[in-house]
């Protein structure tokens, strides 16, 4: 079935649900709060006062929050979700998944389901060698081994390579290896990664998977061109080979909810898996305007609604802005309390 409707959020619970975004700050926060919109009874929470994502909410739902790899993490925002009354606690932030995934019975025992994927699957997306590992039978993987001694003069891909960390997001760390001598600065102790460069386009894909573990949407964008790593620029498209390859990692994986999986073409124009984002991703308005809300359906799918068999999408162009939050003189820095 194609069913891109708006589920009616209010539904399952006879008034609108209470949804707490964290990471307010950072894009992937703000597009999640924009695509709810006036769906949901909306709090946002974040480390920063000035993250801009805190003042698209009345100031008495906005919340400074203790960073996600603090130890108090998840207790302090377990007490905020039941005295808010929160039933929809969405991380968006890469610290604060495994510590929420590790309390998401607690969480659940007190009314407040969490947009996250077990601690496994996340696991697994977070340390880029076991995600390798675990995907070699599954999709195209580059060639990848641990940066050890003698790794890049050895390396049976051949030069040039990519070293990236083991674990970190993003493009921090990584370095292009066109000899040998390129890695002899990057630690040689398992931490980094060498692995094949992939020369073609690369395109990020955002997944839907719903709770029984199948895969309800994946969509692809190319990233024709990025700023600090979000896309400013970009081409919804439809590839059948890149929306299956997409949906059948998260699903090999065990993801759950929203995921962004990053592919990218080899010499031959075959699309290899890069890396997973597992959670909503900073380009989720694209696609929610190529006709795919995932927000409303990943919160709809916690609060018990059934899942559409499959949502499709629309190709589309799309370039991005900045969009200023203007406020009152004293109003920045105008939070409920802190966490």
């Amino acid at each position: 079935m194609d069913d891109a409707r708006q589920p009616d959020l209010a539904e399952p619970l006879g008034r609108r649900p209470r949804v707490l975004v964290t990471g307010a700050g950072g894009p992937a926060g703000v597009c999640f709060l924009r695509a709810l919109g006036d769906s949901c009874e909306l709090f946002t929470g974040d480390i920063d006062a000035n993250g801009a994502g805190l003042y698209l909410v009345p100031m008495d739902r906005r919340w400074l929050l203790p960073r996600g790899d603090s130890p108090e993490y998840a207790a302090a925002l377990l007490d905020l979700c039941r005295r808010l009354g929160v039933d929809v606690l969405v991380p968006t932030v890469d610290s604060e998944l495994v510590p929420l995934a590790l309390t998401a019975d607690a969480f659940s025992a007190v009314g407040t389901r969490v947009l996250v994927s077990p601690p496994v699957a996340l696991e697994r997306c977070l340390d880029k060698w076991e995600l390798v590992r675990a995907c070699d039978d599954v999709v195209r993987v580059p060639y990848t081994v641990l940066l050890e001694e003698g790794a890049a003069a050895a390396f049976a891909a051949g030069l040039p390579a990519v070293a990236k960390p083991r674990r970190g997001s993003g493009s921090r760390g990584i370095v292009r290896v066109d000899a040998p001598a390129d890695a002899d600065a990057l630690a040689h102790d398992g931490s980094y990664l060498l692995q094949e460069l992939l020369p073609g386009t690369e395109y990020s894909v955002d997944v839907l998977v719903a709770s029984d573990g199948c895969a309800v949407a994946a969509v692809p964008r190319s990233r024709d061109k990025t700023d600090s790593g979000i896309v400013v620029a970009c081409h919804i498209v439809n590839r059948p080979d890149l929306s299956r390859l997409a949906a059948e990692v998260a699903t090999a994986i065990g993801l759950r909810g929203i995921s962004n999986v990053q592919v990218r073409e080899d010499r031959t124009g075959r699309p290899a898996l890069l890396e997973i984002n597992p959670r909503p991703p900073g380009g989720m308005s694209l696609t929610v305007a190529a006709g795919v809300p995932m927000p409303q359906w990943a919160v709809a799918g916690l609060l018990g609604v059934r899942m559409p068999g499959h949502l499709a999408h629309r190709e589309l162009s799309a370039v991005r802005h900045w969009e200023d939050v203007v406020l009152a003189p004293d109003a920045l820095g105008a939070v409920a309390g802190r966490v």
